[in-house]
């Protein structure tokens, strides 16, 4: 069977794609944190025993990625990737965003001009990446939030047999996985190498950057300076954590068909466009070449976006 210089550019492109996408997934495992009980709970545990002193893994964890300023309508990356605990540093980031681009922009040139492979290249080289990194920090955010209640019971239940603050804090950290056992294990090593533990519980805050975990700051500090019954306050803290997580659940649940709708409205006008361009290329072929044509092609997109942003506004409910 012959085939075409196109056929085989294809295939070309297809199995450099599979191969690029075979070397991230194994960079991916290579780097990821896996839970393994026998040898750590957290990850500051993990690295400790592998022979790291206490100094090394907070600088290895806590100033890592230190908080910049964001571009306009980009958030910062550095906090972005330091919350979704992935170890990857800011310039590596944008060199694989701009290989990502790089890649877009060969593979959607062969088949479109170069004034369409370059605005699909942009948009891969900065929607992507950020879509992706949002997500891990996302699911990691959601994790901690989930865990808190439960590390807040530890530490009540340990302040109420006696122990000091710190002392509980340090179970917390050497007894409950990631995330939340090396953020606070963060907190106790900030403690130990002489920082107050107000200081150490509000940078936690500024880190996590979660209302729950500013309620937990703010309780701390309070309780650490006019006194009280701090175990009392964690425990009601713990309770009222987990209320606002169940009623998230339940607002999430009511609001599913709005979010169906607004998903299917906002890629049904992509799918009829797709659908005509396969079955009948001559449809949108034969004005291609009209002056009118790319204007109206960019108006008509532009309002699709902002109809899907604002659906998106509509049925998303913050609690």
């Amino acid at each position: 069977m012959n085939m075409n210089s196109t056929e085989v550019l294809l295939i070309i492109y297809v199995l450099v794609f599979i191969g690029i996408l075979l070397a991230f997934d194994g960079a991916r495992q290579l780097l990821s944190r896996t839970e393994n009980t026998s040898e750590a709970r957290n990850r500051r545990i993990r690295m400790m025993k592998n022979g790291a002193t206490s100094d090394e893994v907070l600088s290895k964890l806590f100033y890592a990625h230190k908080t910049g300023r964001g571009f306009i309508l980009i958030p910062d990356v550095s906090k972005s990737l330091r919350q979704a605990g992935l170890p990857v540093s800011p310039p590596l980031f944008y060199i694989l965003s701009l290989l990502l681009g790089g890649f877009v922009f060969v593979a959607v040139q062969v088949y479109l001009p170069a004034v369409f492979a370059l605005p699909a290249a942009l948009v891969s080289a900065i929607g992507i990446p950020l879509l992706v990194l949002q997500s891990f920090r996302q699911k990691r955010m959601t994790k901690l939030v989930s865990q808190l209640p439960d590390a807040l019971d530890l530490m009540a239940r340990g302040l109420r047999v006696g122990h000091p603050l710190n002392v509980t804090v340090a179970s917390v950290a050497n007894d409950m996985p990631d995330p939340i056992g090396t953020e606070f294990g963060l907190i106790q090593d900030q403690v130990s190498y002489g920082d107050d533990i107000v200081s150490a519980f509000r940078d936690f805050a500024d880190r996590v950057d979660l209302e729950d975990a500013r309620y937990l700051s703010v309780s701390v500090g309070i309780q650490h300076g006019t006194g009280g019954n701090l175990s009392r306050v964690l425990t009601v803290l713990a309770k009222v954590i987990r209320d606002r997580a169940t009623m998230r659940k339940k607002i999430k649940a009511i609001s599913s068909e709005g979010r169906l709708s607004a998903l299917i409205l906002s890629i049904l006008p992509f799918g009829i466009f797709g659908s005509i361009h396969l079955t009948t290329p001559e449809f949108y072929g034969d004005v291609r070449s009209d002056p009118l044509f790319m204007p109206f092609a960019i108006t008509i997109i532009s309002l699709v976006v902002v109809q899907a942003l604002i659906l998106r506004k509509l049925v998303t409910f913050k609690f």
